[in-house]
């Protein structure tokens, strides 16, 4: 996972493109977006991350900001 890919993500698309990625990754289909990533693996990561932080955005009304930090400190938290 690189964060900075997530970063992108959100910072350039809207929950239904993200989705839409995700579902053709899933898929084994190519995004209609460009996902940064190793692998297949990797991209179906940093899109479940962005779709994770816009929807504390949406649903929350966080910023983004505000949402890409606490997603990072929840991804701190659980590998330490």
């Amino acid at each position: 996972m690189k964060l900075p890919a997530i970063k992108e993500l959100v910072e350039k698309y809207d929950l239904e493109t993200l989705r839409a990625a995700e579902d053709a990754i899933i898929n084994e289909q190519i995004p209609a977006i460009e996902v940064n990533g190793d692998d297949e693996g990797e991209k179906l990561t940093h899109v479940l991350g962005a779709i994770d932080v816009l929807e504390k955005v949406q649903v929350e009304g966080k910023d983004k900001s505000l949402a890409l930090r606490e997603f990072f400190q929840r991804v701190r938290n659980s590998i330490s």
